[in-house]
């Protein structure tokens, strides 16, 4: 989900914290923006700060009052999505530039971003949107997606008093950078075969293995690692769910030159790494459970409403070129673009139904994977489809003299066979949809 950093907008006050940290200037520009929503009884508003704390922006919208009965005032749902809609829209466009943090407050306090008893956001659906609007308007999502959507929820869920107090702020400021320590070489679409061992010893515990396909490892202060714990139980059982400083001693990171050229993977050494024992989340050899959950926020709400903008913006743009490229005529790309636009509009359709699973306190549940295996056949056929409008000039990367777009297609067509992989292979995600919803045989 989006960074929702805590503001107070009623009072007109708010300071964003630095959060380049690790990633400097090397990942992205600045994040210098904070957006926080203000949802009124009798007007939503979208304030925008910048990081001195000045108003930069003001969207506001009136909302009508309904009186049912006397001394009972509602308001329309659909006309409060639609103004949450306008100001978010309104505000964000006005940054014209990566907006550092969004918070989500009322008239009085500051909401809380993750509920405590839950783990899920609140308010989701102001949330979804505001996810929406940034990827409409075409700006950058704040960093640390990993913390803010794998492991924050999970902290919040099953994490202590101590560990919530301690993590979860400069988690949402990005002023410590997460990573998931879960894929090993041997482990990947069966991540419960994995041989990372932990050895209690004294008030903790030591940690050996190899983890690899670690996104952001390289620039991360903290990380959640899933390890062995005692090897004498079933796979499944036994393993255990921990806290890392990635500074600790006996760690060595090696990223990961990809297809793209990009190196955002690392394979990651642990040898004799210590862990404490208040490192643990959860309970020590049942960490399986909570692993399932974090790999279905990864699936489900981790990634779902991003990707969902990002390949309603690809059909739009896939318009455009085909235009550009004397090809909008040809019913056959018409087909093709329109199909796009109807499954896009279909993983929407799947999105909101994860956002109420949420909103009723539940969790994303096996119904993740259908969302996952969708949206990777999805932005391949998209993307394919992209490359066959360019023609001759589809094999022109970035950086030729005659590449269309700067060769933005290729590396989008390159990134998009990733889909099939990361967060658990096609073939995983048709088993699980298999067996944990159809209820067929194993």
């Amino acid at each position: 989900m989006v960074n929702l950093a805590l503001v107070n907008a009623g009072a007109g006050l708010a300071r964003s914290r630095p959060i380049l940290g690790r990633l400097g200037t090397r990942i992205m520009p600045s994040l210098d923006y904070i957006l926080a929503i203000d949802q009124g009884t009798t007007s939503t508003r979208a304030i925008l700060f910048d990081a001195a704390g000045a108003i930069h922006h003001i969207a506001r919208r009136e909302l009508r009052q309904i009186y049912p009965q006397p001394g009972w005032v509602e308001h329309d749902p659909e006309e409060i999505w639609q103004s949450v809609v306008a100001t978010c829209r309104e505000a964000i466009t006005a940054a014209k530039r990566p907006v550092a943090a969004i918070g989500i407050t009322n008239q009085r306090e500051t909401t809380v971003v993750w509920d405590r008893a839950t783990g899920k956001p609140v308010p989701g659906y102001v949330a979804a949107i505001v996810d929406d609007e940034l990827k409409r308007a075409k700006i950058q999502r704040p960093i640390n997606p990993i913390g803010i959507g794998h492991c924050g929820p999970i902290l919040v869920k099953h994490g202590t008093d101590e560990q919530k107090n301690r993590y979860i702020m400069p988690m949402l400021s990005a002023d410590e950078i997460w990573c998931q320590l879960f894929s090993e070489p041997g482990a990947g679409s069966d991540l419960a075969a994995l041989r990372t061992r932990a050895e209690p010893d004294g008030d903790g515990f030591v940690v050996s293995g190899q983890k690899v396909w670690t996104s952001y490892a390289q620039f991360s202060r903290w990380a959640i690692l899933l390890a062995r714990t005692d090897p004498s139980l079933p796979k499944h059982r036994g393993l255990t769910y921990f806290i890392l400083d990635m500074e600790s001693p006996g760690i060595t990171i090696r990223p990961l030159r990809q297809l793209t050229g990009s190196t955002e993977f690392s394979e990651v050494f642990l040898d004799a790494v210590r862990v404490p024992r208040a490192h643990v989340v959860g309970a020590v050899n049942q960490g399986w459970e909570i692993a399932l959950t974090t790999l279905a926020h990864e699936r489900g709400t981790g990634f779902a409403f991003k990707e969902q903008v990002l390949q309603r913006i690809a059909v739009e743009d896939l318009v455009r070129l085909a235009r550009e490229r004397g090809r909008a005529a040809d019913p056959v790309v018409r087909q093709e673009i329109a199909r796009g636009w109807i499954e896009v509009e279909l993983m929407r359709l799947m999105n909101c139904r994860t956002l109420t699973r949420l909103e009723r306190g539940e969790e994303p549940g096996p119904e993740s994977s259908l969302v996952k295996l969708f949206w990777a056949s999805l932005t391949q056929r998209l993307h394919q489809l992209a490359l066959e409008l360019e023609g001759p000039y589809a094999t022109l990367v970035a950086g030729s003299r005659r590449a269309v777009e700067d060769g933005r297609w290729q590396q989008a067509f390159l990134w998009s066979r990733v889909g099939a992989i990361a967060g658990g292979t096609s073939e995983v995600q048709a088993n699980i949809i298999a067996q944990r919803i159809l209820g067929l045989p194993r």
